[in-house]
């Protein structure tokens, strides 16, 4: 059995009472940077051992852990903030496990672009989540894919790129997309910035930016291509077919208007 365990993104309280069980319970546990895990299950006082799990070792090891795990093991799964798979190592060992027949449980919990995205006030009914952008190979072509989307996007991005990235962003969404960037979630010196890309491009531009970033992008708004203008034409009895009221009639048409 594998359960990933969501854990808090800043503040040590943002943990569920079924996750805090679980990793008591299980004899292993799977961490992205077994200090930064410790520290977490330190204040606790959860004394569960742990074994560094990654994006450097995870290819080399996954085949020994689901061999664990089919043998009828149990470990969790955690990284260092969220949701492990989600932008995080976790994916290839869990398609592995399902692959191989092992139980999966994924505990709900932390993820820090749902409280960016409802926070944000913009369209979050329909959204794409994105995760980083690749940073050179690509990069653009996936920016103006994107922007042409018609329903809300998020990122995430580091805070010694979004400048560029906002930036890019302008460039490719135009100056006054409606966007949101959210900052140090969930933390002492937490921040959400709704306003134009322009603007907050502006913003964090004149000052030195810190933390974990959530980047939140409206649709491109719909411009119907054409507009369609009623128009009333007043017919006289002559027009009339002989079976009607000699009555004035009216009828509607609509004129299309490039």
């Amino acid at each position: 059995m594998l359960y990933v365990v969501p854990t808090p993104i800043g503040n040590l309280e943002d943990i569920t009472l079924r996750a805090l069980r679980i990793l008591k319970e299980v004899p292993l546990i799977l961490a992205e940077d077994t200090r930064t895990s410790r520290r977490l299950l330190d204040h606790y006082g959860i004394s569960t051992p742990l074994r560094a799990f990654h994006a450097h070792n995870e290819h080399t090891v996954v085949d020994r852990i689901v061999a664990e795990l089919a043998a009828g093991g149990t470990m969790a799964l955690v990284s260092d903030a969220g949701t492990p798979g989600i932008s995080d190592p976790g994916f290839l060992l869990v398609r592995a496990c399902v692959q191989a027949g092992v139980r999966v449980e994924c505990l709900p919990g932390p993820t820090a672009f749902v409280p960016a995205l409802v926070a944000s006030g913009l369209p979050c009914d329909t959204f794409q989540f994105d995760g980083f952008l690749p940073h050179k190979k690509g990069r653009q072509t996936r920016l103006k894919y994107l922007a042409e989307l018609p329903h809300t996007f998020v990122l995430y991005e580091s805070p010694y790129r979004l400048v560029k990235c906002l930036g890019e962003l302008v460039t490719v969404c135009g100056p006054d997309r409606r966007a949101c960037v959210a900052r140090e979630l969930s933390k002492m010196f937490e921040e959400i910035k709704t306003a134009s890309l322009q603007e907050i491009l502006a913003h964090f531009g004149a000052k030195e930016v810190k933390g974990e970033i959530v980047v939140v992008v409206a649709g491109k708004p719909y411009r119907p291509p054409f507009t369609c203008i009623p128009r009333i034409r007043r017919l006289s009895f002559r027009h009339c077919p002989m079976s009607l009221s000699p009555q004035p009639f009216y009828y509607s048409t609509k004129k299309f208007v490039e």
